[in-house]
């Protein structure tokens, strides 16, 4: 269906080919432990061909609650894999997904990671003398996350090495 004529954007919101994607997309989330919701938002802004869409528009399109779209685009806000628009003059909430969503949540995962390591070394520095189980658990956690924390830098690296490579021949007409 690629070489079919260009869809224009109000054919693509009612487009079946759309909506099988954003439910399979948020039955792949829930698998993989995610609330089902913040797979239907974010797939439905990954196959947006607009630049931004707002939250009335969201809860409109999934047929669910403001208060809904409004927690589970604040949590994948807070996680890396969407951004808040503003448009000038309009009061209205609108979110972005970027072009590179999955480097975005990389970035965002990472930022978590220090907070995590942190936990464990409050509890560390406040742990009672001679508690050698917990203190050895929590130090394995703390040096984990830290040790996660430095593998997130290369993953970034290596993959926007990746993603360039990719771009480059995509650029050359060669392939998506």
């Amino acid at each position: 269906m690629a070489d079919d004529k260009p869809v224009d954007d109000e054919a693509w919101e009612e487009d079946p080919r759309r909506a099988e994607f954003v439910e399979q997309f948020a039955l792949l989330r829930e698998l993989a432990g995610s609330p089902r919701m913040e797979g239907r938002v974010l797939g439905y802004l990954m196959v947006s061909n607009k630049p931004f869409v707002s939250s009335a528009e969201l809860a409109r399109a999934l047929s669910a609650s403001a208060g809904s779209i409004s927690s589970t685009t604040r949590r994948l806000i807070d996680l890396g894999f969407i951004a808040r628009h503003a448009v000038p003059g309009d009061r209205s909430h609108y979110f972005k997904v970027e072009d590179d969503v999955w480097g975005s949540f990389l970035a965002g995962e990472r930022r978590s990671l220090g907070k995590q390591r942190q936990v464990f070394e409050d509890m560390l520095a406040d742990l009672p003398e001679g508690m050698t189980g917990p203190r050895k658990r929590l130090r394995n956690a703390r040096n984990y996350f830290e040790w996660l924390a430095t593998y997130h830098r290369k993953m970034l690296v290596d993959w926007q090495e990746y993603k360039d490579k990719l771009d480059a021949v995509s650029d050359q007409g060669e392939g998506e």
